[in-house]
């Protein structure tokens, strides 16, 4: 089966992204994949330089825990990330770490296959789509990679309401059995 990396961008306690990816993680493991999780909690992710150095190297110049999520992402088979929705796009600190992959790019990396899972208090079916717009273009850039399904949960806003939110944790624990 897959080495799948679920990587958490939430930086709230008790998040509804991290609650349903809990139970995302309880089915891929479940469907018997190996998953390991990485939360951006307690992480320090600095703003990319631009300097483009990684594109020789394939590491960057700056020290912090993004090299550590780097090489992680790179040796998975199969990548998830969850964040929350705001304003109607991804959370900044996983913009943030996404640029920070960019090593990667000319790298011999590992994964083909990305999921997203988003959450927000808004429920109307088009709230994900500037977050998943944004993911797309980082896929784009690794010609080896497809973004291959999502799943929103929205009209949870509370922190931890996911937990009492029966469907939505179903549906989570399904997307992870569905995950490849």
């Amino acid at each position: 089966m897959s080495k799948i990396l679920v990587i958490t961008t939430s930086l709230r306690a008790k998040s509804n992204s991290d609650i349903l990816s809990e139970q995302l993680i309880a089915g891929a493991t479940d469907a018997g994949h190996e998953v390991e999780h990485i939360s951006l909690k307690d992480k320090e992710i600095k703003f990319c330089l631009g300097c483009l150095a990684c594109q020789q190297t394939e590491k960057c110049v700056l020290k912090d825990d993004a090299n550590k999520i780097a090489e992680k992402v790179k040796n998975a088979d199969t990548l998830v990330f969850a964040t929350p929705i705001y304003y109607y796009e991804m959370s900044g600190q996983m913009k943030t770490l996404l640029d920070r992959l960019n090593p990667l790019y000319p790298s011999d990396y590992r994964f083909r296959n990305i999921y997203m899972l988003t959450t927000a208090a808004e429920d109307e079916e088009k709230t994900p789509e500037k977050a998943l717009t944004g993911l797309r273009g980082w896929v784009d850039c690794f010609e080896k990679a497809t973004l291959v399904d999502s799943l929103f949960c929205g009209g949870i806003s509370d922190p931890g309401e996911a937990a009492i939110k029966k469907t939505a944790l179903e549906k989570a624990y399904d997307f992870g059995k569905r995950i490849k």
